[in-house]
């Protein structure tokens, strides 16, 4: 059985790992990953594991992200010192939640669950998990969803309809909100693009507009497309005129 442990405490980590090989000789760790970013690069370019051990509050961010960004359909068991997560988890491939600290008979527990559930996986079950699990997949891609912001000490919530856009300046990520607040992202524009794209549209390389946001359009020499928000915003947008075409159906789609 191949799992892989995601945890930003290394001695955590290493303390799951070895309580995990304790329990069945059949255990192989693949790797042990620290962050979102590590976790969405490995998932990207290597094979996917039979099983995945997480916590959820990670140094950048929450696992969950993680699952909205690489389809994963792989159970996972949460290990978290937090118990309002539960629902999320469940929604994301969750099949076990342990609150730390964990004992090595939850970790049993836990897995003999897994192995009960491989056991019905056969056949038509099988075929009728996966499906679940691409189901699951598609809901948690946040086309309606909600941007997890870290601020201080706490992680902040943001449904999509309260994030005005997002910018880069100075090669940093900033989520402005229609509260007015403006937030530091590590996510790039380009993972941000993809994750919100039902919503908002890429004007330009530096923003990306929730359609909300915008009062108006009004052309632009020569044969560009000027943005005008619905707020001040210390920056002007303009949309080449190779986008044009596009955002102007974008917005029609929108509107209708």
């Amino acid at each position: 059985m191949k799992i892989i442990i995601i945890e930003d405490e290394s001695l955590v980590a290493e303390e799951l790992a070895a309580s995990l090989k304790n329990c069945s000789e059949q255990i192989e760790i693949t790797a042990l990953l620290g962050s979102v970013k590590e976790a969405v690069a490995y998932f990207k370019n290597n094979p996917q594991p039979d099983l995945i051990f997480s916590d959820i509050q990670l140094g950048d961010g929450l696992s969950f992200e993680i699952m909205q960004t690489v389809p994963l359909n792989i159970p996972v068991i949460f290990c978290t010192a937090f118990n309002e997560y539960a629902l999320d988890a469940f929604k994301a491939n969750g099949i076990e939640y342990i609150l730390k600290p964990f004992s090595t008979e939850e970790l049993k527990m836990a897995l003999s669950k897994f192995q009960n559930m491989q056991k019905l996986m056969s056949g038509q079950v099988a075929q009728q998990y996966q499906k679940a699990m691409e189901t699951i997949s598609n809901l948690q891609q946040p086309h309606s969803g909600t941007i997890m912001v870290k601020y201080r000490d706490r992680l902040l919530p943001f449904t999509l309809d309260k994030i005005a856009l997002f910018f880069v300046e100075a090669e940093t990520t900033v989520m402005l909100a229609h509260n007015g607040k403006s937030y530091v992202l590590t996510e790039s524009l380009e993972d941000l693009e993809k994750r919100t794209s039902r919503f908002f549209f890429r004007m330009n390389r530096q923003i990306l507009v929730n359609r909300n946001s915008i009062a108006d359009v009004t052309d632009y020499f020569p044969r560009k497309l000027k943005i005008n928000l619905s707020f001040t915003f210390h920056k002007d947008i303009f949309v080449s005129r190779e986008k044009r075409s596009k955002v102007l159906a974008w917005l029609a789609n929108k509107s209708s």
